[in-house]
């Protein structure tokens, strides 16, 4: 199993130099008001190293409501605070393995036992979403991540896997490892691909500014 702080320094040296996406962009969900409460807690915050773990967890229900921007700054301080087990209530085990992993329950009702099922290949809500299902969903969501940030997400999860005693979260770690984030460390865009092609389109923007152009 890796140590502890050699998987701290992986997210420090994978996501320390990632930019604060800006105020107006963290807020992904806009259904009803809990959403825009919850963000506004991290307006502001452009450091993430300094967001304490009380917070973290006072707001747990902004993993949810954060833009794939906002998820992506804001996670690595919830990975580490995890791993130092300073957290109580927030969960980001769930929010990267979540829709991997098919769930279901049996729920007895009026002479009829109903099976509802979460996750995996299980349609989001067919009425709001069409044919999406759980797990497009979460590949979508997850896949903000540059591929040095998922190679520190997978030592997090594989560390997580390994040190759970009582084996509650290795099924869903490693569906989600073998469905999806393996595959991410070797396919995802690197940091340089990221950077290089905003460079490419500052430079597009500044040569369409003909207000530059010195006049003939």
């Amino acid at each position: 199993m890796k140590k502890k702080d050699d998987v701290i320094s992986n997210i420090l040296g994978a996501f320390r130099d990632n930019a604060y996406p800006g105020d107006a962009f963290l807020q992904g969900s806009f259904e009803g008001c809990e959403p825009y409460d919850e963000i506004s807690y991290f307006k502001g915050v452009t450091d993430w190293t300094i967001l304490k773990a009380d917070i973290m967890d006072a707001h747990y229900d902004a993993l949810s409501f954060f833009s794939e921007a906002g998820f992506r700054f804001f996670l690595p301080a919830y990975l580490i605070a995890d791993l130092k087990e300073e957290l109580k209530t927030a969960d980001p085990i769930f929010h990267l393995t979540g829709g991997f992993s098919t769930l279901s329950a049996k729920i007895p009702k009026q002479h009829r036992t109903y099976i509802r099922k979460s996750g995996g290949d299980v349609l989001l809500n067919p009425r709001r979403y069409g044919a999406i299902s759980f797990a497009d969903y979460s590949r979508y969501r997850l896949s903000v991540f540059a591929k040095e940030e998922a190679r520190a997400i997978v030592a997090y999860l594989q560390y997580v896997r390994d040190r759970d005693a009582d084996h509650i979260y290795g099924d869903q770690i490693d569906a989600a490892l073998n469905s999806f984030w393996l595959a991410r460390t070797q396919n995802a865009a690197s940091r340089e691909d990221l950077e290089k092609q905003l460079q490419e389109e500052e430079e597009f923007i500044a040569a369409m500014d003909t207000s530059t152009e010195d006049p003939q």
